[in-house]
C-alpha cells in the first residue's frame, strides 16, 4: 500500500514558504521496506546503494569550511524534460514524473520548448498538471520551468521556485525574452543583449519576491556552435546567481544506438555542422559528443576549465530531455494538433511494439545530476546546484561521491573554496560508492579508473572568446576495476602557494583516446563518439564540479 504523509489537503500553495519538508519515505530508516511502494523501494535500493540509508536519514559526509558543518541528501535529478506541451514531445507530466520516481530522482523540472503556442497556452495549461504530480509524488519535489530559446544563442533551461506567481513569471518571461516568440534567434549584438535583459528580469523577480527563486542553465551548448565563449561570461557575469551553469551532457544519448536496434545516429543529436550564427573560433571537433559529453566539458583544458580558472563560478549537470523514450510502447493518437490546440492528445498504446527509433531514455534511467542539498525541499535544491555542490552520473557507474579538499584543519567540497595560509599542504580525499547492482540496462558498471584533473586559477581573460586554460591537466590517475564496495582516494597536492582547482572524472575504461590538448594533458580521455555506432551503455563516465584552494 505504501508509506504516504497522513493527510489529504492540497499545500502546493504553501510551497512558496516551505519549511521542513518531511523527508521521502525511502530516505526514512524508521520506515520498513514492507510499508513502501515499488517506486519508493526503487528509490531505496539506490540509496542503499551509496550507503546513506541512516547516515542523517539518508544523508551524506559532513562538509566542514564551506557553508557550515552541516550534513547533505544527494538528491538527484534532471533540469531538462519535456511532454506533451511541447510541439516534438508526447508524455502526459504525471508520466514523466511517475517514471522519474521510478527511475530514483528526488527532484524534477518540466521545460517544455517556448514558442508562440506554449507562450499563449502551455505555460498555462500545464500548470495544474504539474500540481496535480506534486500532489500523487509528494515525494518528488516537480518544478515548472522551459526551454528558453535564447536570444542569439541555444537553448537553456529556466525554471522558478514554486508559488503561485510561477506562472505569472515565466509567461511573461517567455513573452518578452524567448528567441523563437520574438523572431530573435540570429547571433547579433541586438540579440545577445536581449538575452542579458531577460537574465535581468529574472533576478528583479527574486528581487522583488515575486518568485522566492529562478535559475538558468545552459542545454546542450556546443551542439550547433551558437554559444560564443563571450555569451556564456556574459550571462555568468550579468547575473550570477541565476546563470550558473550548463549541461555537460545532453540528453538523446540512445540516438547512437547502432541500427536496426537503435536510431543509428548520433548521441546527444550532435550532428549539426558550422552555419553563419555559429562561432567561427570552434574547431570541427567541437560539433560532436566525447563518451556522450559535450566538448566544453569533455576538454581537458578546453572553455569550461577556462572559466573554472579565471574563478567563475560555473556548473555542470547531466539531463535525459526526455520527448519519446527509447524501447516505449507509447505514440501519439492519429488527429492529435498541437499547432491547433497549444498541445497534444494523450499519448495511446503504438500498437507495434517497442520504438526502436525513439531517441530519448526516462528521466534518471540513463542520465543522472546529483545535488548535494542542506533538506529536502525545493529551496535547497535550488541553493545546492547555485552552489555549485552537483556531480553527475551516466548508466549508474557510480553510486556516490564525497569529495573534499582538505588542508589547515579545513575542508571544502564540491563548489567550495578552500582558504588557507600560503605553503599549507593540501589533499584531496575521494570516497567513491561503486555501482553495488545493476543499472537499467541490467549490468553492474565497473569503474576502471578515476582522473584528478587540477587547474591554476590565472584571473580574468584579457580575450573573452578564450576557450583555452594552458595550466590545466589531468594530474593523477587512480585505477579502480572494481564494481562493489567504496573506493577511497586520495590524492596530495603538496603545499600550495598559488590559487588552484581540482575536479574528477571516472570511466568504465571501455573507449579512450589522448584529449584534444595532447597526451601530456589528458592522456586517456573521453573518445568521439561515432555516428552510428555508439551504444551509450557502453562508455560510462562520471564528472564533479569543481573545488578551488585559495591560499593567502
Amino acid at each position: 500500500m505504501g508509506h504516504g504523509h497522513g493527510h489529504d489537503h492540497d499545500h502546493d500553495h504553501d510551497l512558496d514558504h516551505e519549511e521542513h519538508r518531511p523527508l521521502p519515505a525511502a530516505m526514512d530508516p524508521g520506515i520498513p521496506d514492507g510499508e513502501l511502494t515499488p517506486e519508493q523501494l526503487s528509490r531505496r535500493s539506490l540509496i542503499r546503494r551509496a550507503g546513506l540509508l541512516g547516515a542523517r536519514a539518508a544523508g551524506a559526509s559532513a562538509v566542514a569550511g564551506d557553508g557550515g558543518s552541516g550534513r547533505l541528501l544527494w538528491l538527484a535529478g534532471d533540469h531538462h524534460i519535456h511532454t506533451q506541451y511541447s510541439n516534438d514531445a508526447m508524455y502526459r507530466v504525471i508520466d514523466q514524473v511517475r517514471n522519474g520516481a521510478r527511475y530514483g530522482l528526488d527532484w524534477l523540472v518540466i521545460t517544455d520548448h517556448g514558442n508562440l503556442n506554449h507562450s499563449r497556452i502551455g505555460v498555462e495549461r500545464v500548470n495544474p498538471d504539474i500540481r496535480a504530480a506534486r500532489q500523487a509524488h509528494r515525494d518528488t519535489l516537480v518544478f515548472q520551468g522551459l526551454e528558453w530559446n535564447l536570444p542569439g544563442a541555444e537553448h537553456a533551461t529556466v525554471f522558478v521556485h514554486p508559488g503561485p506567481n510561477e506562472v505569472q513569471v515565466l509567461k511573461q518571461f517567455e513573452v518578452g525574452y524567448d528567441g523563437n516568440v520574438n523572431n530573435t534567434r540570429a547571433s547579433t549584438p541586438q540579440n545577445e543583449a536581449l538575452a542579458i535583459s531577460g537574465l535581468d528580469f529574472l533576478a528583479e523577480q527574486v528581487r522583488r519576491r515575486t518568485v522566492r527563486d529562478a535559475l538558468m542553465l545552459a542545454n546542450h551548448p556546443a551542439r550547433r556552435g551558437v554559444d560564443s565563449p563571450h555569451e556564456i561570461r556574459g550571462w555568468r557575469d550579468a547575473q550570477p546567481s541565476i546563470a550558473v551553469g550548463f549541461e555537460a551532457a545532453p540528453g538523446h544519448q540512445a540516438r547512437g544506438i547502432p541500427a536496426p536496434h537503435g536510431p543509428g545516429g548520433v548521441r546527444g543529436g550532435y550532428d549539426a555542422s558550422p552555419t553563419s550564427d555559429s562561432f567561427p573560433g570552434y574547431p570541427a571537433e567541437s560539433y560532436r559528443t566525447w563518451g556522450g559529453f559535450d566538448w566544453m566539458t569533455a576538454t581537458v583544458g578546453g572553455l569550461w576549465d577556462s572559466l573554472l580558472s579565471e574563478g567563475k563560478a560555473w556548473w555542470i549537470t547531466a539531463n535525459s530531455d526526455s520527448h519519446a523514450n527509447y524501447g516505449d510502447t507509447a505514440a501519439l493518437p492519429d488527429g492529435s494538433d498541437y499547432d491547433a490546440n497549444g498541445y497534444h492528445d494523450d499519448p495511446v498504446y503504438g500498437g507495434t511494439g517497442l520504438n526502436p527509433t525513439a531517441d530519448n531514455y526516462w528521466p534518471g534511467q540513463y542520465s543522472r545530476t546529483h545535488v548535494g542539498a542542506y533538506d529536502f525541499s525545493y529551496a535547497a535544491v535550488m541553493e545546492g546546484i547555485r552552489a555549485g555542490r552537483v556531480w553527475v552520473d551516466h548508466g549508474g557507474l557510480v553510486s556516490g561521491l564525497t569529495a573534499r579538499l582538505r588542508g589547515g584543519d579545513r575542508s571544502a567540497t564540491l563548489g567550495g573554496t578552500l582558504r588557507v595560509r600560503r605553503g599549507t599542504r593540501v589533499e584531496l580525499a575521494l570516497d567513491i560508492a561503486l555501482a553495488n547492482g545493476p543499472n537499467w540496462a541490467g549490468f553492474v558498471p565497473t569503474l576502471a579508473r578515476v582522473d584528478v584533473i587540477q587547474g591554476e586559477v590565472t584571473g580574468e581573460a584579457a580575450d573573452r572568446d578564450t576557450f583555452h586554460a594552458p595550466g590545466t591537466r589531468v594530474v593523477k590517475s587512480f585505477e579502480v576495476n572494481a564494481a562493489t564496495g567504496t573506493a577511497s582516494l586520495v590524492y596530495q597536492l603538496g603545499r600550495v602557494d598559488r590559487p588552484l582547482y581540482v575536479r574528477v572524472r571516472g570511466t568504465d575504461g571501455k573507449r579512450g583516446q589522448p584529449g584534444l590538448n595532447g597526451a601530456e594533458v589528458d592522456p586517456a580521455g573521453p573518445a568521439l563518439d561515432v555516428l552510428g555506432d555508439a551504444d551509450p551503455w557502453e562508455d560510462l563516465w562520471f564528472y564533479s564540479n569543481p573545488i578551488w584552494v585559495l591560499p593567502e
